[in-house]
Order: structure tokens, then sequence, then C-alpha cells
């Protein structure tokens, strides 16, 4: 997988399309319904379900739904408004494979516990550590002119807010996450990111160290069992049988788990 994507577009959107306005309708729908599920694919059906590459800012209204299912979505992004789905549990974009970051604002959700997401496809994830666009040429811009910050939610115009990246854990995954700041002072209030992650909130960009992905870090491991091997060569304490055993099966069982993945 390619781990460069250098930019970010905005106005993904065809707002006079019929299929918007079958998925605006079908947001207003859910919410007089109070509905608890939200399955747009399932309403829409899939030719129609795959232009859509935003959800409508609407969905704030969505209070009572309990689950969302977005598999295998043509989705770009999700707006700030899903932090107000206040009763979410879980959140299903599996296989939306163009979704490589999500607004802070969904750690809002503080009933979100559950979630099933491509983490391949993430920018910064464990596995290919995706590079992170850089937000200082790349800006990304939400419907209207203002948006809101992140942690005080104050409006601002684009020009004084301050995007930066930070991965964090949303139900079950770890996310890149784009927040918009008003100040330092909300900067600092920013979570710690998950050990593995980068520790801080950052501008992105090709030449940001980030830690090793799954590949490096198996490579470093066979090349210290072998480093390890070799050592053991030359020592005369004996070994007992069952430390030998376990050392043999070390890089034939993560030979195994690396095929398997």
């Amino acid at each position: 997988m390619n781990k460069r994507i250098s930019k970010i577009d905005n106005n993904v959107q065809d707002r006079n399309s019929f299929a918007w306005k079958r998925i605006c309708d079908y947001v207003d729908k859910v919410a007089a319904e109070n509905g608890e599920e939200f399955f747009p694919l399932e309403e829409l059906g899939q030719e129609l379900f795959a232009q859509i590459f935003t959800l409508p800012e609407t969905i704030s209204k969505l209070k009572n739904v309990k689950k969302v299912c977005l598999y295998g979505s043509k989705l770009k992004r999700i707006p700030p408004e899903i932090g107000e789905m206040e009763s979410l549990e879980y959140f299903d974009p599996y296989t939306s494979y163009n979704l490589h970051w999500f607004p802070y604002e969904i750690t809002k959700c503080k009933n979100l516990k559950d979630s099933r997401v491509s983490t391949r496809t993430l920018y910064g994830n464990s596995k290919n550590r995706m590079d992170f666009p850089r937000l200082n040429h790349n800006p990304v811009r939400y419907l209207g002119d203002t948006v809101n910050c992140s942690i005080c939610s104050k409006t601002m115009a684009y020009e004084q807010t301050n995007q930066l990246w930070i991965s964090l854990r949303v139900g079950t995954d770890i996310l890149p996450l784009l927040t918009n700041l008003c100040s330092k002072e909300c900067e600092n209030k920013l979570p710690i990111p998950p050990e593995n992650y980068i520790q801080f909130a950052h501008k992105g960009g090709a030449d940001l160290k980030q830690p090793l992905d799954e590949n490096q870090l198996f490579e470093l491991e066979m090349k210290n069992y072998k480093n390890e091997q070799s050592e053991n060569v030359i020592e005369t304490k004996p070994i007992e049988n069952s430390e030998i055993s376990k050392n043999k099966r070390f890089p034939l069982l993560k030979l195994i788990r690396k095929i398997f993945e």
C-alpha cells in the first residue's frame, strides 16, 4: 500500500444530487422516528449510497441512534457533528477504504464502546504507518466559512484555527483524528495518545518520525533473535531443553503469524 498521501480533498460532495437529497431525507426520517440504527446502504441502495462521500451535518439530530453501519461506503470524511450523537454505542465503517481519518469530535460520543474500522487505511496505523498529510499547506475545510474548536466549541474563522492530528482510542480502534483548536490552552487539553503512537498532536508531513510499523518490528525481532542465537553458540553454560525448544519455535510462530496477516 502507498504510504504517501499528499492531498486531502475538500468539497467532496455534490449536494445537489438526488443521492444527497435521499440521504438527507433518511437522516430526517430516523430522527423523527427516534430510530436507534442508521444504515444508509439499506435505505438508499448500493447505486445511490456509492455517490455519498460525506454524511450530512444533520446527523447531529440523531440523538437516539446507537448503531451506525457504513460498511463498504465510498465516504471520504465524517463531519464533526457526529460528536452530537450522544447515544452512539457501535460505529462500523468497515471496508470504507477512503476513510483515512476522523474528526476529533467523535471522542465526545461517551457511550461509544465498540467499533469496526479498516485500520490499514488509516493515517499513522501500526500496520504500515501511512503518512499523515501536512496540514500547513493542506488544510481541511468543512461546510461553511467557520468551524468550532474541537475542545471548547468556540466558533472561529478557518484562518484562526490551528489544525493538528492526534491518534486516540475510539471504541475498539485507535484512530487518527483531526482537531481544530482555537488556542494553546485548548491544545494542552488534548489527551495523551496510546503507547506506540506519536505522543503529541502534530501537523503531519512525510518527514514526521513515527514508531516502527509491524513489518519493521518483525524484522527487528528476527534480527535480535539471530543475534541471540549467535551468542548462544559460544556460551558454555548449559541451556535447558525447554528453553531451546522455545527459541526454535519463536521465528516459526512469528513467520506463520506474518503470513496469516
